[in-house]
């Protein structure tokens, strides 16, 4: 028997505020333990709750950008539970009336795009972080992050595979970098994500008894833990037994889900409406106002890059998926390059050096300009896409325009018709079996005779000219 996982993704994202939802208290990050605290983050008798305006209008904008329906009526509620990181043994959450509910992400798969429901987003507080390594006989508390204004969006339960679930993630914190929302640097806990997850036979409705995974805090994570969940789960299923509804952890060094703790009912959170925070109304002009000042968001650049710029549907997903990235690449096409090479070179070449490297995008010595002049000299014919390989690193290295390099080291490719034609001479005479394989119907050894001329001209021929002066000697 086939069986299909059923997915859903709860993924909660830090807000880019300079203070705490319901405080004054600076949010940023390494700050010494316990020190950005006050009376109303740790809950003291008599504390008042305010709510940061700027932190409703970042959950606003990102409800917007999910097509969700923003409510007119907002309310916040206590969500009871002890806990040592959480100072008040509560959480002002949200939870009958949230923020926003019923939209959309649109994701890329194999197959083409798809869309994902969204259920609700809705505002709450952090909790506190504690700390165990390097602490003898128990842990501590860093109250720090209790406070921090939270967006948890969670999504329907449309995702069936690993791959998709990764898609959702890529796209949905594309979306957040887009709006400048959210600064999502998962090491810092900025992003994180419970996963729910079930399995069921191809074909059937009903949906199986779900596992929740908590606090995976990278994509890579959520994908592996998926891909062993999932195994898991169907050789349960699938030799008679029965899975159990709990809350489980991924060990990334095992490499397997492990139990935390069953949940066989759901746990009661004794919500009530927080009594210190009145109900209140956003006004429609409000909402209105700021979807109008949305930004052009990744799945609309995406197709604006295809059909601009003629990219495939990978490419521009590719490009937009960091909005660093596709500025970059915008910017170096209004170079006036070509945009598919200039794709090519950005995708393949650069990334691979700056990972060798360990550079970031926003780091690098090798400007927008700086890549479409390299680009110019390939279409232009100065240099071949081999000697690119070799002039790119340098321009990394010391920030030299492609130019200087190209005009310091004599790199100008060769396209002297009688200079190639004595090497191509040379490279036939002395390899007579590729010439017999060639004329045998051999293709690929007409590539080997071009890898000749190549050495003898040492990289510097130019290639396309090479293969014409080939194919006519070999007829």
């Amino acid at each position: 028997m086939k069986y299909e996982a059923v997915i859903g993704l709860e993924v909660h994202v830090q807000l880019n505020t300079r203070s705490k939802a319901f405080c004054s208290c600076p949010t940023e990050f390494g700050a010494e333990p316990n020190l950005n605290t006050c009376p109303v983050c740790l809950g003291l008798p008599g504390s008042l709750p305010v709510l940061n305006e700027r932190a409703l209008d970042c959950a606003i904008k990102v409800a917007l950008a999910l097509d969700c329906k923003v409510a007119e009526r907002l309310k916040f509620d206590r969500k009871n539970y002890f806990y040592p990181d959480l100072p008040k043994a509560y959480q002002i959450s949200q939870y009958d009336m949230p923020l926003s509910y019923k939209g959309y992400l649109v994701i890329e798969t194999k197959e083409g795009e798809k869309t994902i429901g969204i259920t609700r987003a809705h505002l709450e507080e952090d909790a506190g972080k504690l700390l165990h390594e390097g602490i003898k006989d128990g842990s501590w508390v860093d109250y720090n992050r209790a406070g921090v204004p939270l967006l948890e969006i969670v999504s329907e339960p449309d995702l069936r595979t690993p791959e998709e679930a990764y898609a959702y993630l890529v796209s949905l914190k594309a979306i957040l970098q887009y709006l400048e929302v959210s600064d999502c640097d998962m090491e810092k806990g900025h992003l994180r994500c419970d996963v729910n997850i079930s399995v069921r036979p191809e074909g059937e409705k009903k949906l199986g008894t779900k596992a929740e995974i908590k606090n995976l805090n990278s994509f890579n994570h959520v994908r592996r833990a998926l891909e062993h969940e999932i195994k898991r789960q169907i050789e349960v299923v699938a030799s008679g037994g029965k899975v159990i509804q709990e809350t489980r952890l991924w060990n990334p060094k095992e490499e397997i889900t492990v139990s935390m703790r069953r949940k066989e009912e759901a746990h009661d959170y004794r919500y009530f409406p927080e009594p210190d925070l009145v109900p209140f109304t956003v006004s429609r002009e409000k909402v209105e106002d700021m979807r109008k000042t949305l930004p052009e968001l990744p799945v609309e650049r995406s197709r604006r890059f295809m059909k601009d710029y003629g990219l495939s549907r990978y490419d521009a997903y590719v490009l937009v998926t960091e909005k660093g990235l596709a500025d970059y690449y915008e910017s170096c096409v209004k170079e006036g390059v070509s945009p598919k090479l200039a794709s090519n070179w950005i995708q393949s070449e650069l990334f691979g050096f700056m990972k060798a490297r360990g550079l970031a995008l926003e780091n690098i010595k090798v400007k927008p300009r700086d890549l479409a002049g390299l680009v110019r000299l390939i279409e232009g014919g100065t240099i071949s896409g081999k000697i690119a390989k070799d002039v790119l690193p340098e321009m990394l290295d010391t920030g030299k325009s492609a130019d200087e390099i190209v005009k310091e080291k004599g790199l100008v490719q060769v396209s002297d018709t009688g200079l190639l034609e004595r090497a191509a001479d040379e490279a036939v005479s002395e390899n007579p079996k590729s010439v017999a394989d060639y004329k045998a119907g051999k293709k690929q050894a007409l590539g080997f005779l071009v890898g000749q001329v190549m050495q003898k001209t040492k990289g510097k021929a130019n290639p396309a000219l090479v293969n014409e002066i080939l194919r006519k000697k070999l007829g």
